[in-house]
Parts: C-alpha cells; structure tokens; sequence
C-alpha cells in the first residue's frame, strides 16, 4: 500500500501513542489537538502489564521507572473498618509472570513524556476539529479557523464525546449516576499511606475511594465516587468542594477520611461510557481510545486500552497488504472488538459490585473477593500482548 497520510484528531494520551507507533511503523501522522497548550492536568492512571510492555517497546523504558511508581500490590478493604478483603501482589511476581511491570503515574507525566516522542512539528495545538467529512479519496478534518486537513486516514482520539466518532454511529454517552472527585495529595501529608507502595481501594454503600503513590511517590492520587443526580459536567477544569466530599465520606476508615482532609483541591468529573458498539471505522474514518469505547473507571482500563487500541491499528495499518486500508481497518475491528467489549462490561458491572449496600450481597461479594486474589484471575487482562494479537492475527 503507498505511503498513507493520516490526521489523528486528539493529542491526549490516545493519539500521542498512536503518533508514536506509526512514527516507529515508518508511517507519518499529524495531530490535532484543541487545545492552545499542553498544561498539566488530570490526576493518577494506573498502567497495567498489558499496556507498560508496549510503551516500553514504544521506547519509555527508561522514562517510565523515572516517573512512575510501581506499587507491590492492590488491595480492596471495607469501607468502615478496612477490613482486608482481597490482596493481589503485584511488584516483583507481577513483573516475572507478566514480563512487564503493574506501575501507577501522573497522567501529565505519562503525557509529557509520549510528547517528546513525536516531532513537534507534527503536533498541532489550537486545532479544534468541527466536522469531518470523507470522499472516495480522501478523508477531511475541518479545523475552526477554516483549515481544512486532508488525509487518507482519519483517527478519532477525541475522547468520550468524540465528533469523528459521529462519522461511525449515531449514539450519545450515558451518564452513570455517578460523578468521581479527583485530587493529588503532597506524600509527606499521608505518610500512613506510603508504608508500602500500593493501591488501595475501599468499598462501602453507594461509593469507593481509590488512591495510589505517583510522580516517583511524591504526590498520592486519590479518586472517591459520590451519587449524584445533578452534577453532568465533564471537565479536566471543573472544581469540587472539599468540604462535600468530606461530609460525603464522613464516617469512613480513618485512611479515607484524612486522606480527603488533606487535599487542597480536588476535580469533579460526572461519569459516563457509551453502548458497546459492533465497529470502529467507517470508510477513511476510524476510531480509538474514549471516542471507540468510553468506559467507567472500575476496571482501570480506560488508558490501558487506548494504548492497545493505538498500537494495533498502527501494526494493521504497517501490515496493510492485498486488502488496503479497508482491509487493515477490518482487521482492526476483529482484533479490538471482543476484548474492548468485555472491558467494558466488566467496568459497568463493577460500578455496581463496588457501591453494595452492607447485607447478604456485599458479604457474597467479599467472599468471592477472597477467592479470587492471585495474579492467574488477571492473566486474561494483564497477560495480553495487544501487538502480538496484531501480528499473528489473519491477514486483511
């Protein structure tokens, strides 16, 4: 297949690797990125075996034990007297079994660093798509300035409420009933949380808490789930008030609630996904990330396969052969489909599994936690090598 040209529209963590992947894959790519500057925002990401071995081979190595934690192990405990329930070791074993390791990180400093990996002249900031539009020959990005990008590929990295992603299908994201306080915490103001670096999740009526060290274990990144009818904004920007989400947890494990008292600030964020959908592409247009399968955040998975997707539609794109662009697209799909459907579903399933009311079902919950918190319960997930899939799969 000739040289393709490709516009990715997004420059987050999607289409940063994306743009990294196909610059390895001797495939040149531009990206658009709406917003003016690239500014640190966002809080922790949890980076999963199956996600650290592809930006390793990405070439972050390196630049990934400098800025990112790798905790020994995750935990979930009761809400009230943080009780064990569930520990699952993760360090050293994780690392043997996976060949990768569990590591937890500033979003920004995941994001810096995937930008020093793409020419700057190849990221374009200020460059808000407003419709796309394709031909037999081409795929078009419209910019707000009355730029009009062609490409022979247009990919869709713009996140859950996604424009490329309208290109595709006719759908709107689903508000949870859920919205998530996010927030960063210096790590000497919780030392009661840095004895071990580790995940900690804690589960109770309606809501969890959820933190972890990050930024080489300077800071701690906590996110804590409140009901809420009347909160919809979705927004890296968007303020929360300390105080309510205090009192929404008062009465919480002491870990919790001084955990809560010592952040200054935190985000909120109402939480959506979409229906999972039976295509990623349509014609020159495709997606990837949010804008291909938006997910909750109860499996920590949501970057982890934005990684995965970016790398595979790079590998099919590279491998394209007898079937063109239409054909690696297609392969794409049939190697993303199943897996990013059954991520979600789990993510939904865990919003509920998490926020049980204490009775005959949470104890049914605690004693299925109990029995299933060695690594061979997350071979499926944290033993996939999403390059590998692309590889070995069937041609086009």
């Amino acid at each position: 297949m000739p040289q393709l040209r490709v516009a990715v529209a997004g420059g987050g963590i999607a289409g940063l690797v994306f743009a990294v992947a196909l610059r390895r894959a001797g495939i040149d790519c531009h990206v658009y990125e709406q917003t003016g500057r690239l500014a640190e925002v966002g809080a922790g990401v949890q980076v999963a075996p199956n996600a650290t071995r592809l930006l390793r081979r990405l070439g972050l190595r390196d630049r990934l034990r400098t800025i990112a934690v790798a905790p020994q192990a995750i935990e979930m405990r009761r809400w009230d007297d943080g009780t064990l329930l569930q520990r699952t070791e993760l360090g050293e074993p994780c690392r043997r079994r996976f060949g990768a390791p569990y590591y937890t990180v500033h979003r920004a400093d995941l994001h810096s660093s995937l930008l020093a990996l793409v020419p700057p002249d190849r990221v374009h900031l200020g460059a808000r798509c407003v419709a796309v539009t394709q031909d037999a020959d081409a795929a078009r990005l419209h910019l707000s300035d009355g730029t009009v990008v062609a490409a022979d590929l247009v990919v869709g990295a713009d996140g859950i409420h996604s424009l490329v992603r309208e290109r595709i299908v006719a759908d709107r994201p689903r508000y949870s009933g859920q919205t998530i306080y996010r927030g960063l915490v210096p790590a000497e103001r919780v030392p009661h949380l840095l004895s071990e670096p580790r995940v900690r999740l804690w589960m109770g009526p309606d809501q969890h808490c959820v933190c972890y060290p990050v930024s080489s274990g300077r800071q701690v990144s906590f996110g804590a789930t409140v009901a809420a009818s009347d909160w919809r904004e979705e927004s890296w920007s968007a303020r929360g008030d300390v105080a309510e989400l205090a009192a929404a947890y008062k009465g919480w494990h002491a870990d919790v609630t001084r955990l809560i008292d010592a952040a200054g600030t935190v985000g909120r964020w109402a939480l959506h996904d979409r229906e999972s959908v039976d295509r990623l592409s349509s014609g020159r247009v495709a997606v990837i990330g949010d804008a291909a399968h938006p997910m909750l955040p109860f499996q920590a998975q949501g970057a982890n396969q934005a990684i995965e997707d970016a790398v595979v539609l790079a590998v099919c794109l590279a491998r394209a052969a007898a079937g063109g662009l239409s054909g690696a697209l297609r392969r794409y799909e049939r190697i993303r489909l199943p897996r990013t459907t059954r991520i979600q579903r789990r993510s939904r399933e865990n919003a509920k599994a998490f926020h049980l009311a204490d009775g005959d079902e949470q104890r049914r919950r605690d004693t299925a936690a109990q029995a299933s918190s060695g690594l061979d319960h997350h071979q499926w997930l944290f033993g996939y090598d999403a390059e590998e899939a692309a590889t070995t799969s069937g041609s086009s």
